[in-house]
């Protein structure tokens, strides 16, 4: 069954006329398209595709399948779409919507019954063809690349956003279309910062330094985080640290695979840490789906209770954060399998002391 398909299916079994797509990572899942402004409506019988005259070539060259309308005010045409054909029950992505946009909806369309269809698509998008996992093994390459020169670059006195803007230029040199987010560069005292982003701190000889980097290739998105030591580490504790969270992140992968709950995963990581002395040091669930956007379902943490599918790609990454001292941080990508699970990324895993 195509995905066109199956949404077309959620109208019968939720007895809706149409599905108002308006989030634009599920608008190229299911049209191809790759610009930033576009919308969608699938109604029992028809596609209809809406965006601006920025995307007149390029949504004639990527959209098939679909009536695509461009428009100065795509909005308009959207109305006068869902008017003449008639369309009383419309699902949307409640998940993305925010009120003000449902309620300028509501105004727009006084007799339409607009219904909550929360991360029906995202159920979709979470399982990857082998096309898409394909492209998220190419991101991971690439990220893996940028991880070996960066060894070969990060030397003491050298600014956390220096690596950063290194970060960006190789993925862009080795093939990628842009950084999948912002690194994340975070040194010594500041690798207590799960989410650090570079500052202009230097770089010491004796530090740990994290690394949370990924790159855009063809549209999917890699994660991989490693943290390395510049010089021999200043810190006993922060080696220990450091081989926590490697033993509870080897733990996780050896326990991936089709089938493995989502909460039981992060438990499995969780309770190792929390055994080694280390108990509410690891404030973030151990992982996330991965592909067009580089968070999504499922969560891998106690917020989820999932069996995970097949074909699914997650990023498994337990962290150590301690205030006033450092922190730790292990990240792969992996793709479900039976009976176990593949790791997209190659780099090594042991500390690296450069």
């Amino acid at each position: 069954m195509s995905r066109i398909e199956t949404i077309k299916g959620y109208l019968n079994e939720l007895h809706l006329d149409a599905f108002y797509i308006t989030h634009i990572p599920n608008i190229r899942y299911l049209s191809g398209f790759s610009g930033s402004s576009a919308y969608i409506i699938i109604t029992k019988d028809k596609n209809y595709f809406f965006t601006d005259f920025r995307y007149q070539a390029q949504s004639a060259e990527q959209v098939k399948g679909f009536e695509i309308e461009v428009n100065f005010s795509p909005a308009v045409k959207i109305k006068e779409t869902i008017l003449n054909a008639k369309l009383v029950n419309i699902g949307f992505e409640s998940s993305h919507l925010t009120i003000h946009q449902l309620d300028q909806l509501k105004e727009s369309l006084p007799g339409v019954n607009l219904v909550s269809v929360p991360e029906r698509i995202e159920k979709l998008t979470m399982i990857k063809s082998p096309g898409e996992i394909a492209k998220i093994k190419a991101a991971c390459e690439i990220t893996d690349r940028v991880f070996t020169k960066l060894l070969e670059i990060i030397k003491p006195g050298m600014k956390e956003s220096d690596v950063s803007a290194e970060i960006s230029y190789w993925h862009k040199k080795y093939g990628a279309e842009k950084d999948s987010f912002d690194p994340i560069v975070a040194s010594g005292w500041r690798g207590a910062l799960p989410h650090g982003m570079a500052s202009q701190k230097v770089i010491e000889t004796g530090e740990m330094v994290t690394l949370d980097f990924g790159c855009i290739y063809e549209g999917f998105c890699s994660d991989m985080t490693r943290t390395i030591a510049v010089g021999k580490p200043k810190s006993d504790e922060m080696v220990k640290i450091y081989d926590v969270v490697l033993q509870s992140q080897l733990l996780a992968v050896k326990a991936a695979k089709a089938g493995a709950v989502t909460r039981e995963l992060d438990t499995i990581s969780r309770d190792y840490i929390n055994a080694n002395g280390y108990e509410g040091k690891f404030g973030h669930g151990l992982g996330h789906g991965l592909g067009i956007e580089v968070h999504e379902m499922p969560s891998v943490s106690q917020r989820m209770n999932l069996p995970i599918p097949e074909n699914v790609v997650f990023t498994i990454e337990p962290g150590i954060y301690v205030e006033g001292l450092g922190g730790v941080r292990i990240e792969d990508d992996v793709v479900t399998k039976a009976g176990g699970c593949d790791v997209l990324n190659c780099s090594p895993k042991e500390l690296i002391i450069i």
